[in-house]
Order: C-alpha cells, then sequence, then structure tokens
C-alpha cells in the first residue's frame, strides 16, 4: 500500500480544516514547498495536494504554490480542488502532475468525466466526499443525493482506475477512520481506492493494507505528530503473507 501525505493550500499556506469547515482551519506553514520537502525526507514517494481555494471557487487559485511543490520535489503527485474544466486538467498534466483529482466536475458533468477518462486513461481520478452517506461538493460545501458506495461503482465502470474516499465526518478528528466503509470498498474489483479522512493509528494503516486498499492519505494526525509518516510508510509496504 502507498502513503501519501496531504498538503491543503488556501492562501498560499499549508493548512487542515476539520471536517471540511473552512471556519475550522489551522495553518501549519507559510512555506508549503518546506513541508513538502520534509515528507520527501521522511521517505515518502508521493503527495495528495489540494488547492482549497480552488475547491470552494472552481477557480486554480493557489496553482503557483502547487506548481513550486511539483517542479522541486520531483515525487508523484496527484492534485485537485477547483478542477472542473478541460484547461485546468490540461493545465496541471502540462506541469508534470501525475494524477489529477476531479471533484464537483465528476458529479455534476459524467460526461465531462467520461470524456476526460477517455482521453488521459489513469491521469484521471475522482475524489469521493461522503457525507451521511451521499457525496458532498464544492469543497464539501454542498451535499448531493448521489449515494457514495454506489457511485464508486460507476466510476468504475465508466472507466476510472482510482477513487479518493472520504468520509468527511472523520476528516481531521483524530479519532479514526471508517474501516468498515473501506472494507466494503475493497470489494469492488478493478478499482483502486486511497483511503483519506480520519486515519490517526498504526493499526488502522495495517487494516487498511490488509483490505488490499491501493493507498492512503495521511493528514492532521501526521502534523500533530500523532501518527508518524516514516513508520506509517513502513507499516504500508510490508508485505501481507497469506
Amino acid at each position: 500500500m502507498k502513503i501519501f501525505p496531504a498538503i491543503d493550500i488556501r492562501g498560499g499556506n499549508a493548512v487542515r480544516l476539520f471536517q471540511g469547515d473552512y471556519d475550522q482551519m489551522t495553518v501549519y506553514s507559510g512555506k508549503p514547498l518546506d513541508v513538502a520537502m520534509h515528507f520527501k525526507e521522511r521517505g515518502a514517494k508521493n503527495l495528495h495536494l489540494i488547492d482549497l481555494d480552488g475547491a470552494k471557487d472552481g477557480q486554480m487559485v493557489n496553482f503557483h504554490t502547487l506548481k513550486g511543490i511539483i517542479e522541486k520535489t520531483g515525487m508523484f503527485t496527484e492534485v485537485g480542488g477547483g478542477i472542473r474544466d478541460e484547461g485546468c486538467v490540461s493545465a496541471y498534466l502540462a506541469l508534470g502532475v501525475n494524477r489529477v483529482i476531479l471533484g464537483t466536475a465528476a458529479v455534476q458533468n459524467f460526461d465531462f468525466l467520461r470524456a476526460m477518462v477517455e482521453k488521459h486513461g489513469s491521469k484521471i481520478s475522482v475524489s469521493v466526499d461522503v457525507r451521511d452517506g451521499f457525496v458532498a461538493i464544492k469543497g464539501w460545501q454542498e451535499k448531493t443525493n448521489v449515494e457514495g458506495m454506489a457511485f464508486c461503482e460507476k466510476l468504475r465502470d465508466a472507466g476510472v482506475e482510482t477513487v479518493i474516499y472520504t468520509d468527511i465526518s472523520k476528516d481531521g478528528g483524530q479519532q479514526g477512520t471508517n474501516l468498515e466503509a473501506y472494507e466494503e470498498l475493497a470489494k469492488i474489483k478493478g478499482l483502486n481506492v486511497i483511503a483519506s479522512g480520519g486515519i490517526s493509528f498504526e493499526h488502522e494503516i495495517t487494516a487498511l493494507r490488509d483490505f488490499g486498499i491501493y493507498a492512503a492519505i495521511l493528514g492532521k494526525a501526521m502534523y500533530s505528530g500523532t501518527l508518524d509518516l516514516a513508520t506509517a510508510i513502513e507499516i504500508a509496504e510490508k508485505r501481507v503473507i497469506i
């Protein structure tokens, strides 16, 4: 299993929100590039980068900050937040982003998602952010009537290879993640599932790995020191002997 430390950017700063609430924000660094380099020094090979301003406003607000991280770290990067048209997708892919994350656009314009998957294949992923079982969009501010698990299957059937599934109620709480959901999601054949939201303990990394989950995103627990990045990577990369 792979580990993706997260860097959420708002106003050029590396921040974390609590359950997607923009009014409950903690600023961790005014230099996101330094944060990324620290993760690399701790053994990270991948980065999960989100433009929070973009997610809320539907524009690439922090593009230049993300550009610096992508160009200078040389790590595998997936980027999301406000990517709602082909121009945004093309701009990030031209920058060297390995995987672009669609969220709101995938829910509101499924034909657009299909077109991007047909054109770019595995470089297109979808963020399925769930509140009370239903997908939320526009920076988690608006809940839809789209059921999360069923939407993941629909995405797989449309050719999407990778989804990032977040239980919003667990995000930023450092009380643990929704392991039951990931155990079910792991049963969807042909879909790489990235677990996100509330991962706080070493035993959760072990459980996700043993379920067959493709990757896990680490956020607040890592920033606060509750979960050590290097240790999480070591656990995630252990081979499971059956």
